[in-house]
């Protein structure tokens, strides 16, 4: 008597967190069809791209050097425990500085390539009939404010990262629910982070953002995940993050309840 109760709601969960994914793919297919944006979208990317390159190269050169500064009592240890030890916190550290990069890259990107994605958020929207309640904020005040909500959720990252880094240690647990744990809360901030632009042409804050987005969260994670997923992949957030922006707003619009299809 009781399961029909409990399978609707999961698979209404689980149809919306589609949904959110399918999102991305709108983005995508809205974002191809503007050659010229497409242009103006990778620039700020490869920029940032390059820096994280560089960072994760650097990570790589001294994880060694790392492992073994936070693996200090495995000094005294055999040949073979030593070494399987600094080899699990090596890839620790790579997949937390994995998982912080994809995370800080966007806000980065975004505060890069502010203006040219600010273009792409803005003719999505023309393609959609305008911005319902569209206010206008002076460049300063507004810049201040998305790198003020951009350093909250740089922050906010850092918080769980580091517990996530600390599990990561843990046998069978760090190899397995760690990474769909870091997946989920990775998606959850990345859709905060990529509405930042449509909510803010609304005159609205990152705490609307996350009031809004909280009312649908499978949808907001579906489409988290699917960023963040692409963004795991080599190139992937330079390729990706043009159409993110797109499919973000294209999210905004679902949040609040506006119009969604093309006129």
């Amino acid at each position: 008597m009781n399961a029909p109760r409990s399978v609707a709601p999961v698979a209404g969960a689980a149809g919306r967190f589609l949904a959110g994914a399918g999102l991305l793919l709108r983005g995508l297919a809205l974002y191809v069809r503007s050659p010229g944006l497409m242009l103006l979208g990778v620039v700020p990317a490869l920029i940032s791209g390059a820096l994280f390159l560089g960072a994760l190269g650097a990570l790589v050169y001294f994880v060694d050097d790392l492992a073994a500064w936070a693996t200090p009592f495995a000094d005294d240890w055999s040949t073979t425990l030593r070494g399987a030890v600094r080899v699990v916190a090596g890839l620790a550290f790579l997949g937390v500085g994995g998982l912080l990069g994809v995370l800080t890259f966007t806000a980065v990107t975004l505060a890069l390539g502010d203006p040219f994605y600010e273009k792409i958020s803005e003719r999505v929207e023309e393609r959609l009939g305008g911005t319902p309640g569209a206010v206008e904020v002076p460049f300063w005040p507004s810049l201040r404010r998305s790198v003020a909500d951009s350093l909250r959720l740089i922050g906010l990252s850092v918080l769980v990262g580091v517990p996530l880094f600390a599990a990561g240690f843990i046998p069978v647990i760090g190899q397995t629910v760690v990474p769909v744990v870091g997946g989920a809360v990775g998606g959850w901030l990345l859709a905060l982070e990529l509405v930042g632009s449509p909510f803010s042409r609304r005159g609205l804050r990152l705490p609307d953002r996350r009031a809004a987005l909280k009312a649908d969260r499978p949808t907001a994670l579906g489409f988290g995940v699917a960023v963040f997923v692409c963004f795991l992949i080599p190139l992937g957030a330079v390729l990706i993050m043009p159409a993110a922006v797109a499919g973000a707003t294209l999210l905004t619009r679902r949040s609040l309840g506006q119009h969604t299809e093309e006129r």
